[in-house]
């Protein structure tokens, strides 16, 4: 993994359900497989429809365009469904490393520490549960709550409190659980 500055994470992490996608208004795990690609569109045997948050291709090539790596952490209790949602979204290579199976985040995050060799102040997460984003906190993460899907904002919100965090603080333990989209 490449170095980056202090004020950059070297590991950004996001959530599957209602962060980077929308799964009609389910958790990916609800719907009803098989997954295919229909008229350009990814949908289960039900139809419903399966997209990606609007901002998130381009948030996925700005993070491809820094020295930081990607990955997954999703507590699904269908894994297999999320990963081939990933694959046919076009999404799934593009993340280094996958935590997806049903556990604590906490669980999640040690292994993607352990994987990386990034410590925990070193990372950036995205997630649209709060109880997520307490618990990862809680380990020196910087957290974002995603409330409304992953846009471009909240993208910029969490790089800049990354960036915040590290300037006034050296990452102490437990700080950086933010909540993005609120005014």
């Amino acid at each position: 993994m490449a170095a980056t500055p202090m004020d950059q994470p070297a590991l950004i992490v996001f959530d599957l359900d209602f962060t980077l996608w929308d799964a009609g208004g389910v958790w990916c795990d609800c719907l009803t497989p098989p997954f295919r690609q229909q008229e350009g569109r990814v949908e289960d045997r039900e139809g419903r429809h399966v997209r990606l948050y609007d901002d998130v291709p381009r948030i996925l090539d700005e993070c491809e365009a820094s020295p930081a790596a990607l990955a997954l952490a999703s507590r699904t209790g269908e894994p297999d469904w999320a990963r081939r949602l990933a694959e046919l979204l076009g999404i799934r290579a593009r993340f280094a490393h996958q935590e997806i199976y049903p556990s604590s985040k906490v669980r999640h995050f040690a292994a993607l520490r352990e994987a990386t060799g990034c410590d925990y102040d070193q990372m950036l997460f995205f997630d649209d549960e709060e109880r997520n984003v307490h618990e990862v906190g809680r380990l020196g993460v910087t957290c974002v709550l995603v409330e409304q899907g992953m846009t471009h904002a909240v993208f910029q919100d969490g790089l800049e409190r990354f960036a915040v965090v590290g300037r006034r603080t050296g990452r102490l333990l437990g700080e950086g659980a933010v909540q993005s989209g609120r005014t």
